[in-house]
């Protein structure tokens, strides 16, 4: 059986115990919430890791993309990238590569990873028939379902689909009209493949095919939104709201057939549309896991883009998000670099540390209230262990050394928590 179908009928299976170990919640949280769909364990019975727990209740989890293009296809680089996002505090990595040898790549990530990997699954069969001297339109659905098969082969724990990208979907798309169109790599693929072939999107006309690969695997399918905005004036149009439609449904069959899922939300969205987005994706889609990119508040911070996706993933995290994928420095300018992939995860992680905090997730209030003790204290190395990115607070304390050791050069003699300490 499944981990859902374990779990309705009441047992707790180890991947529950270890999950809910980690999350300082009981094991029948955990489990009652995988029965209802709430909460999704993303671990492949193939890949031996300790199981990710995405959901309802739980801490709000951060995910970094790694991986190659045709630009730059460095191994080296990728594994590098993978330490250091692991360093960071990433709860799971997405391996994203469309240069080189994609099996190899993916093969010794998903060997060096200690968490959860994803992948997006029609990048590897549309390099495959570029390889061929093809292109995505000549793609099968054999050759995407071939493709979906070696990854959970291979032990991948969860894999973007762009189901919900149907000939509806686009026809209503394409009559409302946007400023940036489709900007999910997957999403653009899939919705030309459609339309020179004149056919319907094989993952969604041949969805039990791919709950039957997932159910085999314990593979858990984050429903992709292949038609979500680029551009803020593009957010919750037709389309958008269309696929999410679509992806709500096919929510449920999932889950009827004992497959989790989790469902990916936008994008560009502005601050006043993102808890509207949250309440409707968890109406629609009975409560399943949301997992975001982002979502970016404005268009005009490229450099920046790390920040603009930190505060929109906070108020998203606030209003229910379960997963937070990071942006980077680098976003809509190049592949990022290994700091960009730091720079990310820290902004993230800020965001969903932000978010649970104000949705009163178990503990998550406990190192701010003990960061406040160690700054009222003077405990200057206190701070720093308990601060999310201890590297930088330790460089930034030891580059300016105040006269007196015990404040810092922005106050001095005038510290305002040494002034009022003598009040006592």
């Amino acid at each position: 059986m499944t981990q859902i179908e374990n779990a309705r009928q009441g047992i707790v299976t180890e991947e529950i115990k270890k999950a809910a170990l980690s999350e300082g919640v009981s094991a029948d949280f955990i489990r009652d919430g995988v029965a209802k769909g709430n909460i999704a364990i993303c671990r492949n019975k193939k890949h031996n890791i300790e199981p990710l727990a995405i959901g309802r209740g739980l801490r709000t989890k951060v995910n970094a993309n790694i991986g190659t293009s045709g630009d730059s296809s460095d191994l080296s680089v990728e594994l590098e990238k993978l330490r250091v996002a692991v360093k960071a505090g990433a709860d799971a990595v997405m391996d994203l590569s469309t240069g080189g040898s994609l099996d190899d790549i993916r093969k010794e990530i998903i060997k060096q990873s200690p968490v959860t990997i994803g992948t997006v699954p029609i990048y590897s069969a549309v390099v495959e028939l570029n390889q061929r001297g093809k292109t995505f339109i000549d793609m099968t659905s054999d050759d995407l379902f071939k493709a979906i098969e070696k990854h959970a082969e291979d032990g991948v724990d969860f894999i973007t689909v762009h189901c919900g990208v149907t000939r509806s979907s686009i026809e209503r798309l394409d009559n409302e009209g946007r400023l940036m169109d489709i900007v999910s790599r997957g999403g653009s693929m899939t919705a030309a493949w459609m339309a020179k072939n004149g056919k319907e999107n094989p993952l969604y006309e041949q969805y039990d095919r791919l709950l039957d690969i997932a159910r085999e695997y314990e593979l858990v399918l984050s429903l992709g939104d292949g038609l979500r905005p680029g551009s803020i004036v593009d957010a919750t149009d037709r389309a958008q709201i269309h696929e999410l439609i679509t992806l709500g449904e096919l929510t449920q069959r999932a889950w009827d057939k004992g497959v989790q899922v989790m469902v990916e939300g936008p994008g560009h969205v502005p601050l006043d549309q993102i808890e509207a987005n949250i309440l409707l994706q968890k109406r629609l889609c009975h409560g399943a896991p949301f997992y975001v990119l982002g979502p970016l508040v404005t268009d005009i911070a490229p450099g920046y883009d790390h920040i603009t996706s930190a505060i929109g993933g906070a108020i998203a995290a606030r209003a229910g998000a379960d997963f937070l994928c990071y942006v980077t420095p680098s976003e809509h300018l190049r592949l990022p670099d290994i700091d960009d992939v730091r720079e990310g995860i820290i902004a993230s992680r800020i965001a969903a540390h932000a978010g649970d905090i104000a949705k009163g997730v178990k503990g998550a209030l406990d190192k701010d209230i003990q960061m406040s003790k160690y700054r009222k204290a003077l405990d200057w190395e206190g701070q720093i262990k308990t601060s999310i990115d201890p590297e930088k607070a330790r460089r930034l304390r030891e580059s300016a050394k105040p006269a007196e050791s015990d404040v810092c050069t922005m106050c001095a003699a005038l510290c305002a928590i040494k002034v009022s300490s003598e009040r006592c």
